[in-house]
């Protein structure tokens, strides 16, 4: 039984304001396996007068600083990574081997892709006699979610550190373990006092004060277009500026050309890694309706090859999150009946063997169309819809016809035509024949799915405020 308590807020573990707790539950065994405290909004006011009185000293660093200070951070994190694997697993139900490989593994590997980029960052740039100066927006405000709990906050702590802002981190009140030793490993690493604060709570309480507070200056959240449209109406008044990464139902256009068994298969094994959980999984597969026969028997053999159960033993799938996600998925799943979707695999209910825990049914769909209820809805479970497609042209169009644009996905043994596709399709990152993940690309998306970018040099930006020095520079500098 985990008990985490307190709150880390100018650089000390301190009490809640008003103390209320949470019980945290295993998803795998429906168990209560801690507790934490959930914040409030002086808890936060607490928090960002730190930020804002640290800002002063931390803004000033120098690049050589900056980058010290990420190296302690990343040496620390090697230290706590079985650590954090651990309570990745027990919070949110991720299998140890995905726990290991990918979820803890990403943290110390956005802190360490933050190194690289800062070493060459240009925070100057010389125009005619102007001087263009890139500035830390200042205190920012970090609301993160349980899915890759670790990945969403690193994604948003290196960069922000990097360029010399503090912060505020709200991570999910339901998978609050790996916030908690992120913490510990900040303070670890000697990151100076009020740089980085802790507050726990929900999304109405402390989610919201940390949007509407007036010293906060930016406020990035990773989670449901829902909440993401909350999170923009509280920051409105203070017009700090936002950042969102937020749902996906992203397009897995299969070309006529492509290997059918190998762009299906992988297909099914996107969608039900980390139980269907990512916001950018490929739960929306167009094949040419020719084949749509042949892409059932491939996608049938997949998922029902997927091993679900225990997340500390040798499974590849987890439970979902919560009871209320499991219900959420339950029913679309009925939905998906009802509306006359063709039910290749899976369905409702646990899987064979498994009565307790938030477990799901890989489950498989064909002959979906479009405008049905789960080609339209983010399930965030492990469900897949197979749509058909007579021409390349209809399936870029049914591929755009989303209020989502996170990512898509194009196969085909053309590079020239994959690349085309990919340059109509309405997404922030588009992978082409199961690319593996680049740290260094971009990462946020389109439309319902958000603005801004993570991950790499982009990331930089989104924590940066653009100055112009007129007269700065000699007339002949500019010559």
């Amino acid at each position: 039984m985990r008990d985490y308590l307190k709150f880390y807020i100018d650089g000390k573990w301190v009490d809640p304001v008003a103390p209320r707790t949470l019980d945290v539950i295993n998803p795998a065994t429906e168990a209560v396996c801690g507790r934490i405290s959930l914040g409030s909004a002086a808890d936060v006011d607490k928090a960002a007068k730190a930020a804002r009185k640290a800002f002063a000293t931390f803004s000033q660093t120098s690049r050589e600083e900056r980058i010290d200070l990420l190296t302690r951070i990343v040496a620390e994190y090697k230290k706590r990574h079985e650590d954090m694997a651990k309570a990745i697993t027990e919070e949110m139900g991720a299998p140890v081997w995905l726990a290991q490989r990918a979820q803890a593994a990403m943290g110390s590997a956005h802190f360490m892709t933050a190194i690289q980029v800062l070493k060459n960052y240009k925070f100057e740039e010389p125009r005619g006699t102007t001087l263009l100066l890139k500035e830390p927006i200042g205190v920012c405000g970090f609301i993160t979610p349980w899915n890759w709990p670790v990945n969403q906050i690193a994604c948003k702590v290196a960069p922000a550190l990097a360029v010399g802002c503090t912060m505020v981190l709200k991570p999910s009140e339901i998978a609050p373990f790996s916030g908690q030793i992120f913490a510990e490993i900040m303070e670890a690493a000697g990151v100076p006092a009020g740089v980085f604060n802790l507050v726990n709570g929900d999304g109405p309480t402390v989610g919201a004060a940390i949007s509407s507070h007036p010293e906060i200056d930016m406020v990035s959240f990773t989670g449901s277009t829902r909440a993401g449209i909350e999170v923009a109406r509280n920051a409105a008044p203070t017009v700090k500026r936002v950042h969102q990464e937020l749902g996906g139902k992203s397009p897995n256009i299969i070309l006529d050309n492509a290997d059918l068994k190998t762009a299906v298969a992988g297909g099914v094994k996107a969608v039900m890694l980390n139980s269907g959980q990512s916001c950018n999984a490929p739960t929306r597969m167009l094949v040419p309706a020719r084949k749509m026969g042949e892409a059932i028997e491939i996608a049938k053999a997949t998922a029902e090859a997927t091993t679900v159960g225990d997340p500390t033993g040798n499974a590849q799938m987890g439970p979902v999150i919560s009871e209320t996600q499991w219900n959420k998925i339950q029913g679309l799943i009925q939905k998906g009946i009802d509306e006359g979707a063709t039910l290749v695999t899976g369905g409702t209910g646990r899987p064979e063997g498994l009565a307790k825990g938030y477990y799901v049914k890989p489950t498989v769909f064909a002959n979906v169309t479009n405008s049905m209820t789960i080609a339209r809805e983010e399930i965030f479970g492990p469900v897949l819809s197979i749509l058909g497609y007579d021409t390349l042209e209809q399936a870029i169009e049914v591929g755009n016809d989303t209020e989502y644009g996170l990512a898509a996905y194009v196969s085909g043994s053309d590079p020239a035509e994959v690349r085309k596709v990919a340059g109509r399709l309405r997404a922030g990152q588009v992978n082409l024949n199961g690319a593996a993940p680049d740290l260094m690309a971009p990462f946020g998306g389109y439309k319902m799915s958000g603005n801004g970018r993570e991950w790499g040099d982009h990331a930089f930006a989104e924590f940066l405020e653009t100055k112009a020095v007129l007269g700065a520079l000699p007339a002949q500098a500019a010559e």
